[in-house]
């Protein structure tokens, strides 16, 4: 049996209990799904050897564990533990530092006499708005625990595409890495010791092989002073965006860009129309769940506009015409027939799906298209490197005697 497909965990039962045990999955995602699927909510989770010790323990990054943290408590509450008990075990076992003290911090709080909304809210940095608003609609209804779940499965879908974006940029990212260091080898360091072998021969060197001789002498001398100014540039180009109208520009500049604003605007779009759904299926009230979900969105230019957008909502207008000419047409279309059919949640839901399916795709021909283009590039300049190089011993073979 392979021991890839072997995964040994430690969960926690919706009663909180602990449990260890074994199962099979082809991959750490396939075992953390089956976990749910036994109503679950996994501690540990490692890839067992041949005699069932442990080789490897379970770790995430910060969103991973607030994710795992949160679907947790949303676990712990639904089987009936008190809010107290359920963010004690939570906070004992979120596995990240920076979770573990924010839920530290809430279970104080909470037992100080605070509501866990505003616990949440004190503490938005990590939990962002979507959290607070969402738990506050459940403690007014009597619904925490179903509030609770679905922020647990918001935060779940935010992980999965983060996961699918990474993937999906990391190959040509290191592709891109690996074949630029390799020209940058070539050019600042072969190439240098072979031009002192030529001018040792005294030969007449090819116009290619000049071109390349002139490349490596700029990247040599040139070179680090283009990455101290590059590094200089990266520095004043934060330090700008820290201007609120400098920093409003460039995302309005950003929105114009071709094929890439397109793309920002969707998945910023998505955002928004994913949050308004998950809080009107919630019960906050639309108003409320529009301010909450523009500050779900990352680029202030488009804020703006949702803030104005809101302001004519509050006024009277709908809600798709107040955001007619400001969010991609389809989203348009498909929230004023959410609307007309008062199910408005439910079609920002359908909004957020059919943008995220469409910038995974656009991805998706981006990177297969970059590929090819990146291996032609630098396949191109290696092979150029090799010409000229060629030429110049064919060159220096011509003038022996």
């Amino acid at each position: 049996m392979s021991t890839a497909g072997r995964w040994s965990y430690r969960a926690a039962t919706p009663a909180g209990e602990m449990v260890e045990g074994v199962l099979q999955a082809e991959s750490q995602q396939d075992a953390m799904e089956e976990l749910r699927r036994r109503a679950l909510v996994p501690v540990a989770l490692q890839v067992g050897n041949a005699g069932g010790r442990p080789a490897r323990r379970w770790r995430g990054s910060r969103n991973d564990a607030l994710a795992t943290a949160v679907r947790t408590l949303a676990t712990m509450v639904a089987g009936g533990a008190t809010l107290e008990r359920a963010l004690q075990f939570a906070s004992g076992h979120a596995g990240h530092p920076d979770v573990v003290a924010a839920f530290a911090e809430v279970r104080h709080d909470v037992l100080g006499g605070q509501s866990l909304a505003a616990a949440l809210h004190a503490r938005k940095a990590l939990f962002g708005t979507l959290a607070p608003a969402l738990v506050r609609a459940g403690e007014a209804s009597g619904t925490l625990g179903p509030s609770l779940e679905r922020l647990a499965d918001q935060l779940d879908a935010a992980r999965e595409l983060r996961a699918r974006l990474q993937g999906a940029l990391l190959y040509p990212a290191l592709l891109g890495v690996i074949a630029g260091a390799g020209v940058i080898v070539l050019l600042g360091f072969v190439v240098p010791r072979f031009v002192a072998m030529l001018d040792a021969a005294g030969a007449t060197l090819p116009v290619s092989t000049r071109i390349l001789v002139t490349a490596s002498a700029w990247i040599t001398r040139a070179g680090p002073a283009l990455l101290v100014l590059g590094a200089i540039a990266l520095v004043a180009a934060r330090w700008l965006v820290r201007d609120d109208d400098t920093r409003l520009r460039w995302h309005g500049a950003r929105l114009r860009l071709p094929g890439v604003g397109r793309l920002d605007l969707e998945v910023n779009t998505g955002r928004f129309a994913r949050t308004l759904g998950v809080l009107l299926d919630g019960g906050t009230p639309l108003l409320g769940a529009l301010r909450i979900a523009r500050d779900a969105v990352p680029n202030e230019f488009l804020a703006r506009g949702l803030d104005a957008a809101i302001a004519r909502v509050e006024r009277g207008s709908r809600l798709a015409d107040a955001l007619d000419g400001l969010l991609p047409p389809i989203a348009v279309q498909l929230l004023a027939v959410g609307e007309e059919g008062a199910a408005l949640g439910a079609a920002a839901g359908r909004v957020a799906d059919t943008l995220e399916s469409g910038v995974q795709r656009s991805l998706r021909q981006a990177v297969g298209l970059l590929e090819p283009l990146l291996i032609v590039i630098f396949g191109g300049l290696v092979g150029f490197i090799a010409l000229a190089m060629l030429q110049a011993i064919y060159s220096i073979n011509a003038t022996l005697p």
